[in-house]
């Protein structure tokens, strides 16, 4: 009896899912979320987005699940979400919303009231500067100094009757004003902080509560045992009104982060707000507004001229001009008439058009751009692996010099410098600044994918946005590339000897071609069709892709295809060779017909070339690239397209497979190779190619192979493509650089290096001030994206 021999187990799926995740304030933050999820037993790859506060991971569903991945992230002191597959793109971008504008608000209402506590709290301190502070000479904060001796007289006109309130009644206000500051407007710092200590985690807002907080017990026990400095000849100043304003400015710092970063997500936002709520639903000769939820395929909606089409469709009665410019940044209406596709969230211009339903949710164009713009936005350049890696130790490496900066200041100055001591370490806490570095790369994308996405380009994600300004060659495909696709056919040759006319040869052709997507087997069947041919059964249907089709039409054995695919079935066709060279070098594409084992035919067939396609290549040659022409069509065919766009390098006569080759080789040779094709027999090339572009008028297939996709059949879209992400990837180098520099630059200065020699400290409340400075200036440095010339 024979043993059984036992199969192993299939190997799960991965999955992948996007959840969001709330605490996250800076790089920091993103990094120690990071790292919790890729530890996590079955995770292959977590990516963490700090601008849409989501959480992408990828993982083994037989090892671990959801559940246990917003575990991960509890852990280490966030709150994580589990998604809502419920919700709809809308609903979902709206609640997205509601919670930025929520934040902004609560943000901008606490910097508020803490800038005017912080006004009150430098009136207190003033009187403070005389008696035993003033003998010594020193107060917490250097700039606070400066700023009250320059107030200080205006103060005592004014308000002459606060010098005679007591000392210790002043600290003692000053010290319940700034409880109600660190434990309202502040609390946060302070809760986060506390839940990371707890997990062993740091971020953002360590540093913050730290350095407040060491100011704050420093002015407590200042307050509540005087004594203690005066017997170490150390006068008890107190930070106060430092504290204040440090929490100030840091909420006033976020607080504009959060409006600019709002602005970022302005193109997703407006792509959300296209598709209508309502349809008007056609049932018999009664017309009623319906939730567009609530359609069907097969519903049928009627579109008054100036409305948007509410879901994707067909024209099944009526004319018009549709503007799709917000989806594919064509600056013309389109044609509709019937037969017709629209897209849902488009307009309709001028005459009224009934539609029929096709997909709908999930399915439709606009739900997969938005869905392909969300996820590009949520993706990571590798260009933020540098700045992740000094993010999962920047905090700790600063709590450490801020502790080494406290000794040198004792050790070198003595106790009499505590003052200084104390406020050098606190500004060294303050100013460090992990969030521009989080900021820098994240912003730049969602920027730049809006900015695409309004010009008709759909960038899939960070990775593709960066590769795509290294590229030094873009090849491209023929037929519906550099061609507008939609071929006729011009010359029919028939072979000398032949008992067929044209109208019974192009029948036999076009009943095969009927069975074909390529767009010549279109040209074919029209062809046909126009000389009152009639197609007959089909039996035994073969395609080879990129070489042509056989079969068995009303009892004979046709092949059409490509004259090398005839001879590769045995099939000869010397007789064609004088028609051949002539149609060839009329820009014809040729395509041979053999019946019973005998060439019948030859087909010239025209492809216009596309009107922008020659200044296309002109500017892809001023960006420095090199085009080619790379196409299974006959090369004196290819070379007079190509003559006509201006391409000077033609690879001609190769299959999908030869495509594909050829593609590696330039890239052995050390090119960046980025490939621009619409069709099946494209999608190899596509995803082998360093940057896949595909034309939004292609196939599914090719679309999904590609990186980027140009939403309306223009060339001129991959130049801008190519210019977009050099300048992004400009902005990204200099976020990025000035993040780096900033807290360089920024940590010795605030740690007293310039004080030996050019007597200059700076103010933790300057340094507070800073550090919210850089993040909003990253922001602010990529929107500049949003207008940027291309």
């Amino acid at each position: 009896m024979p043993v059984p021999v036992e199969t192993p187990p299939r190997a799960p799926a991965e999955t992948r899912v996007t959840f969001p995740v709330e605490g996250m304030t800076c790089a920091a933050c993103q990094a120690n979320v990071q790292r919790a999820l890729q530890r996590a037993p079955g995770v292959t790859d977590a990516s963490v987005n700090l601008m849409l506060k989501t959480a992408t991971v990828r993982y083994d569903p037989a090892v671990i699940g959801v559940p246990a991945l917003l575990d991960a992230v509890r852990n280490v002191g966030y709150e994580a979400f589990p998604p809502d597959p419920r919700r709809s793109v809308r609903e979902e971008q709206e609640a997205r919303d509601r919670d930025a504008v929520r934040e902004y608000a609560d943000l901008r209402r606490k910097a508020l009231v803490s800038i005017g506590l912080g006004a009150v709290a430098m009136a207190l301190s003033m009187p403070l500067m005389g008696g035993e502070h003033a003998a010594h000479g020193v107060t917490p904060d250097p700039f606070m100094r400066w700023v009250m001796e320059r107030l200080t007289p205006a103060l005592s006109m004014v308000a002459p009757w606060l010098y005679a309130v007591p000392p210790a009644a002043l600290t003692w206000t000053l010290l319940v004003a700034t409880l109600v500051v660190m434990l309202w407007a502040g609390r946060h710092f302070y809760v986060r902080a506390w839940l990371g200590a707890r997990h062993a985690a740091a971020d953002m807002n360590t540093l913050v509560a730290v350095g407040t907080g060491a100011a704050f017990l420093y002015s407590l026990v200042a307050t509540v045992a005087p004594d203690f400095f005066r017997a170490r000849g150390v006068a008890p100043d107190v930070y106060y009104e430092a504290v204040i304003i440090i929490i100030a400015l840091v909420l006033g710092g976020r607080t504009l982060e959060a409006r600019a970063k709002r602005r970022t997500a302005d193109a997703l936002r407006a792509l959300v707000r296209l598709q209508p709520e309502l349809a008007h639903v056609v049932d018999g000769d009664v017309i009623r507004d319906t939730p567009v939820e609530r359609l069907v395929p097969g519903t049928r909606f009627l579109v008054r001229p100036g409305e948007r089409v509410p879901v994707d469709g067909r024209v099944i009665d009526g004319q018009s001009a549709v503007d799709e410019s917000m989806l594919t940044g064509e600056s013309f209406p389109v044609p509709k008439r019937t037969g017709d596709s629209v897209i849902g969230g488009t307009v309709n211009t001028t005459g009224a058009l009934t539609c029929e339903a096709t997909t709908l949710g999930d399915d439709s164009v606009l739900a997969r751009i938005v869905r392909l713009m969300r996820d590009a936005q949520a993706s990571r350049a590798p260009i933020q692996a540098l700045a992740d890696r000094i993010s999962a130790i920047f905090v700790p490496v600063v709590i450490v010099l801020a502790g080494l900066t406290l000794i040198a200041w004792l050790a070198f100055a003595g106790t009499d410098s505590l003052v200084q001591a104390v406020a050098a370490a606190v500004a060294v806490l303050i100013i460090a600044c992990p969030c521009a570095m989080g900021l820098a790369v994240p912003t730049a994308i969602m920027v730049a994918t809006g900015r695409g996405a309004s010009m008709g380009l759909l960038i899939k994600g960070g990775e593709a946005l960066q590769r795509a300004g290294d590229v030094t060659m873009v090849v491209f495909d023929k037929t519906g590339t550099l061609t507008e696709g939609t071929p006729r056919v011009t010359d029919v040759h028939l072979a000398a000897g032949s008992s067929r006319d044209e109208a019974g040869v192009l029948a036999l052709a076009a009943s095969l071609e009927a069975r074909s997507e390529h767009p010549l087997a279109g040209a074919i069947v029209a062809a046909a069709r126009d000389r009152g041919a009639v197609l007959r059964a089909v039996a035994h249907f073969e395609s080879a892709t990129g070489q042509g089709v056989r079969g068995t039409v009303d009892g004979h054995r046709v092949i059409v295809g490509s004259l090398s695919y005839l001879r590769d079935a045995g099939v000869e066709v010397d007789g064609f060779e004088a028609e051949r060279a002539r149609l060839a070098a009329a820009a014809r594409t040729l395509v041979a017909v053999a019946a019973d084992g005998a060439a019948v035919a030859l087909l010239g067939i025209a492809d216009p070339v596309k009107p922008d396609a020659a200044a296309a290549i002109a500017e892809l040659k001023r960006l420095g690239l090199r085009p080619v022409l790379l196409t299974g069509d006959h090369e004196l065919t290819a070379r007079a397209v190509a003559a006509q766009v201006g391409i000077d390098e033609v690879i001609a006569g190769v299959l999908p497979d030869g495509k594909l080759e050829a593609i590696r080789r330039f890239q052995d040779a050390g090119e960046v190779v980025a490939m621009v094709g619409d069709g099946i027999n494209d999608a190899p090339a596509l995803a082998q190619a360093d940057i896949g572009i595909a034309l939004g008028s292609g196939t599914d297939v090719a679309i999904e192979a590609a990186d980027l996709t140009l939403m309306r059949g223009s060339l001129r879209g991959v130049a801008a493509a190519m210019a977009l992400s050099r300048r992004t990837m400009r902005t990204m180098r200099q976020n990025l650089f000035w993040a780096f520099v900033y807290n360089v630059v920024g940590i010795p200065v605030a740690a007293g290096v310039l004080y030996p020699a050019f007597g200059i400290l700076l103010s933790p409340v300057l340094a507070s001030a800073a550090m919210a400075f850089s993040s909003v200036s990253v922001v602010a440095n990529s929107l500049r994206l949003r207008t940027a010339r291309l």
